[in-house]
C-alpha cells in the first residue's frame, strides 16, 4: 500500500515538473519573440494578438463626410471690357450675357468626438469643402487688363453624413485653415439603436512617437471605409509638429484617424489625422469633349482642336499628418466657442479607455 502511494506521488511530481518546465520554456520563448511591451512607449511591431474587436468598435465612430457647393456663373462678352470694379451685386445680372449653374463636390473623413443624445460633433480637416465664395476667370489671365470672362458666385453649400439621423446639414462650429482642422455639428434625433458611437479612446501624445512606430489609419478613400497600416517615418522638424507616415493615401482619406498602440492591444491612442499626400501636376494634351466624353474616333488620326488638361498624380507612400499636439492646441484655443454651441470637449483630454 505504502509502495503504491509512493509510486503515485512520484508520478504526480513528474507531471508537475513537466508542466512547469513546459511553461517556463514557453515564457522564455515568448520573451524572446515578443520583448516586453510594458515600457510606456508606442509599439514599433505589428500587434501579436488580435485587434479586430477594438478596430471594429473604433471604426463605428469614423464617418464619410460629403460636401457639395452650388454656383451661379455669370458670363460676359469680351467686348464689354468689364473689370472687377465695374461689377456689383446690383448690376451683375443686367451685365451678364448668360447665366449657368454648376456644382462642386468632394468627400472626406470625419470622426464623431461628441454625442449627448441631441447634439453630435465631428472632427475633420478644414480643407474638405473649402471652396471659395467667388471665382473669377479672365479672357487673358496674363494681361494686365484682367478683362472678366466669368464670375461664379457660391449660392449654397452642404456638409452631410448620410449615416447620421435627423434633418438638416452639418454646420461649421469652428474652422482653422492654418491648422487645417474643423469641428462640424448638428442636432440629431435620439438614436434608439445606438448607431452614433463617439470615439472613446484617449488622445495620445504624438510627441512620443518614434521612428518606426506602427500605426493604423481609418478613413474613406474613394468613398470606401478602409483600414490600412503605416510606419512613422519622420517624427518632428523645426517647422512643424506633424510627422510623416508611409501609408497609402487616396482622395477621401483626408481627416482619417491615425492610431498608435502603447504597450500592446487594446491600448489604442489617437495620435493624429491623415491630411494630404505628396503629389505632382502633369499637363497632357487632350482632344475636345462632348457630353463628358472625348469626341474622336481612336481608330482614326485625330485632326481636331487640342486642349491642355491638368492631372494630379499622387506620390503614394508619403502621407502628411496633423498631430495631436496641433489638435489639442486647436481645441484649447476654441474651447469657449465650442462650449457655447453646447459641445463639451473637456473630456477628450482625460477620457479612459472603454
Amino acid at each position: 500500500m505504502l509502495k503504491k502511494y509512493r509510486n503515485n506521488l512520484i508520478y504526480i511530481l513528474l507531471i508537475v515538473f513537466t508542466v512547469s518546465l513546459t511553461t517556463g520554456c514557453t515564457r522564455i520563448i515568448h520573451r524572446a519573440v515578443y520583448p516586453t511591451l510594458e515600457d510606456g512607449r508606442y509599439d514599433s511591431e505589428f500587434p501579436y494578438n488580435n485587434a479586430s474587436e477594438q478596430l471594429e468598435e473604433i471604426a463605428k465612430s469614423v464617418k464619410m463626410l460629403s460636401y457639395i457647393s452650388y454656383y451661379r456663373a455669370y458670363l460676359f462678352d469680351e467686348d464689354q471690357q468689364l473689370k472687377v470694379n465695374n461689377i456689383t451685386k446690383r448690376n451683375i445680372k443686367d451685365l451678364a450675357q448668360d447665366e449657368i449653374y454648376f456644382s462642386e463636390s468632394v468627400t472626406g473623413t470625419a470622426t464623431i468626438i461628441y454625442y449627448d443624445g441631441e447634439d453630435v460633433a465631428l472632427l475633420t480637416c478644414a480643407h474638405i469643402g473649402n471652396y471659395p465664395d467667388t471665382v473669377i476667370t479672365y479672357f487673358d489671365p496674363k494681361s494686365d487688363e484682367k478683362i472678366i470672362k466669368q464670375m461664379s458666385v457660391k449660392v449654397r453649400e452642404h456638409f452631410f453624413v448620410n449615416e447620421l439621423p435627423g434633418q438638416g446639414d452639418l454646420e461649421i462650429v469652428v474652422s482653422d485653415s492654418k491648422k487645417d482642422l474643423a469641428i462640424l455639428s448638428k442636432k440629431v434625433a435620439n438614436d434608439p439603436f445606438q448607431r452614433i458611437k463617439p470615439f472613446k479612446y484617449p488622445f495620445g501624445d504624438s510627441g512620443n512617437l518614434e521612428l518606426g512606430n506602427f500605426v493604423y489609419i481609418i478613413g474613406y478613400p474613394m468613398g470606401h471605409k478602409m483600414i490600412t497600416k503605416g510606419i512613422v517615418s519622420n517624427t518632428r522638424d523645426a517647422k512643424s509638429a506633424s510627422f510623416l507616415i508611409d501609408a497609402l493615401f487616396n482622395r477621401g482619406f483626408s481627416g482619417g484617424i491615425i492610431l498608435a498602440i502603447r504597450d500592446g492591444v487594446p491600448n489604442f491612442e489617437l495620435v493624429g489625422l491623415a491630411k494630404s499626400v505628396s503629389a505632382k501636376n502633369e499637363y497632357l494634351l487632350t482632344p475636345s469633349m462632348s457630353n463628358g466624353k472625348h469626341d474622336y474616333n481612336p481608330n482614326l488620326p485625330y485632326d481636331g482642336d487640342l486642349f491642355v488638361k491638368r492631372y494630379e498624380g499622387i506620390n503614394y507612400g508619403i502621407t502628411y499628418t496633423i498631430s495631436t499636439d496641433e489638435i489639442n492646441d486647436f481645441l484649447s484655443e476654441n474651447r469657449e466657442l465650442i462650449k457655447s454651441r453646447g459641445i463639451d470637449v473637456d473630456f477628450l483630454f482625460e477620457q479612459p479607455v472603454q
